[in-house]
């Protein structure tokens, strides 16, 4: 299609949109008394007008059942995270069996890291993506120092080359290959938080497992945004946080995957009571006997009320479909590329986008390189209600999800954009 830069054009693109109606579903904050252009979905989603019933309904069921809630209740509270099952294990290309949620996204992390790095002899090292989101960085120096390795030894960055922004393929499988059979893991951020770049989780995946080591990711940007099939990559273990493009609220609920190929394994775990034996659990049992599935990594009862606008946004996916998201993304987030450059031919600055132009290495998120620009710009944004992100030195992110953005959203923020020059 032949982009234009004008209202009209864009319009045009919204009356087609079988999405479009979705944005009256979501409420957006205002700034001079007008609705938002909201950008940051990857960070944190908008809240789904849905969600409010969702809550209300466990805060109702508490008040009037009390403790019988947690079987008495609309949604029984004992096994409130079943209702997940199906709907995410569609969202992520996985079984029902091999998906849960719980906890938080960097906790889950620690708690798979329990069964999915087993550092021994020559094989200790971690494979991971250079500038990893600070969480995950910390994450792997605790647990190497936690077994007794210092983290310059144990810790593999795969990095950038000179003059370029993002990480090749081939660098990856490069790495993995060198290090070979010293290493015992590969954990990946899905997506790179700071330029959007979308890794290869299946090619990677399989380099990782043919020398021998364990293959876990990070898809805190991906769940939501990007077609996965976990199962069939043959993925060992996930984890992601539900409150960017899924829309769950500040620092909610994790998501996590774990092929059924290691349900029967006998694999270290932390256990808890909700992990036990469903049907024995109330029993009060001395021994553990873990739920077969990912579910046999639960540890504590469930925070119900968290979970609440979490399901109410998974119903959301399940209806409009991972299909159907996937092919707005990829048009909208065109859309806007092309809207930058048209406006980068107009004022005397430069935007580099420093996203992969390659659709299949990249996903909602553009990130943009603002060349004799500084945090001003970002200021002048957010007064004039164009909600985006700032990352040092001086990146700004745009992330248009497909659910509430619409195609007038880019343009308008082409001409608020266009006005500071």
């Amino acid at each position: 299609m032949t982009f234009q830069n004008t209202r009209e054009f864009a319009r045009g693109l919204d009356s087609k949109d079988a999405l479009n109606h979705y944005q009256d579903q979501f409420i957006f904050p205002k700034v001079n008394d007008k609705r938002v252009i909201y950008f940051t979905g990857n960070s944190l989603g908008l809240q789904p007008k849905s969600t409010k019933a969702y809550i209300d309904e466990v805060m109702n069921d508490w008040a009037e059942l009390a403790v019988e809630g947690h079987f008495y209740a609309e949604k029984p509270w004992w096994d409130y995270q079943e209702r997940f099952s199906e709907p995410l294990s569609k969202i992520v290309g996985a079984l029902p069996s091999e998906v849960t949620v719980m906890n938080t996204l960097t906790v889950n992390l620690h708690l798979l890291m329990v069964s999915f790095y087993q550092p021994k002899g020559k094989r200790y090292k971690i494979i991971c993506e250079e500038k990893a989101f600070p969480s995950d960085q910390y994450m792997f120096q605790s647990q190497v120092n936690f077994h007794g390795y210092k983290p310059e030894d144990a810790i593999v960055e795969i990095k950038r080359r000179e003059g370029e922004h993002n990480i090749r393929l081939e660098d990856v499988l490069a790495k993995i290959e060198e290090v070979g059979d010293e290493l015992a893991l590969v954990l990946i951020g899905g997506v790179n938080y700071y330029t959007g770049q979308v890794f290869d989780i299946k090619t990677i995946t399989v380099a990782g497992q043919k020398v021998g080591a364990k293959v876990g990711w990070d898809l805190a940007h991906v769940a939501g945004n990007i077609k996965l099939e976990l199962h069939d990559w043959n993925v060992d273990f996930v984890a992601w946080c539900s409150y960017k493009y899924m829309n769950s609220g500040p620092g909610n609920a994790s998501g996590c995957f774990v092929h059924e190929k290691h349900h029967n394994s006998d694999l270290p775990r932390f256990a808890g009571w909700w992990g036990h034996n469903k049907e024995r659990r109330f029993k009060m049992e001395p021994n553990f006997d873990p739920v077969h599935g990912a579910d046999g990594w639960q540890i504590s009862n469930l925070p119900v009320l968290s979970l609440a606008p979490y399901l109410a946004s998974v119903e959301m996916f399940a209806e409009v479909g991972m299909d159907a998201l996937i092919a707005k993304r990829d048009h909208i987030t065109s859309y806007l590329e092309f809207i930058l450059h048209e406006i980068d031919k107009e004022v005397e600055s430069t935007f580099e986008i420093i996203t992969p132009s390659n659709p299949e290495e990249r996903a909602s998120q553009l990130s943009v390189f603002l060349h004799g620009q500084g945090r001003s710009l970002f200021d002048y944004l957010m007064k004039n209600g164009v909600i985006t992100d700032w990352r040092e030195p001086n990146v700004i992110r745009l992330a248009p999800v497909p659910l509430y953005s619409s195609y007038e959203d880019m343009y308008d923020f082409g001409q608020i954009l266009k006005k500071e020059f």
